[in-house]
């Protein structure tokens, strides 16, 4: 008797847990296709709004900038030592 009513508390507490969401957006590529239908899904894989508007064609799509695209940053230009300039 004490093992089911365990049993249904365990399970009564897998059905109330929500549902997690997996992410979106993939930060690679700074333009993502939104693709609408019975199963809506993002396509994020264009490097322009001009490429990904071509491939939209046809489709019940539209193109829009992936907010969490993050753009790699080229690393700093070395610093030159003022040393051998200075010494004079």
């Amino acid at each position: 008797m004490r093992s089911s009513s365990l049993a249904l508390v365990a399970i009564g507490l897998l059905l109330a847990g929500g549902s997690a969401c997996a992410q979106t957006y993939d930060p690679s590529y700074p333009v993502c296709m939104q693709i609408y239908g019975p199963v809506g899904y993002f396509d994020c894989r264009y490097g322009s709004l001009a490429q990904c508007k071509y491939l939209a064609v046809g489709r019940s799509a539209s193109c829009v900038m992936n907010p969490y695209f993050s753009a790699r940053k080229k690393s700093p230009a070395p610093r030159r030592s003022r040393g051998a300039a200075g010494a004079g």
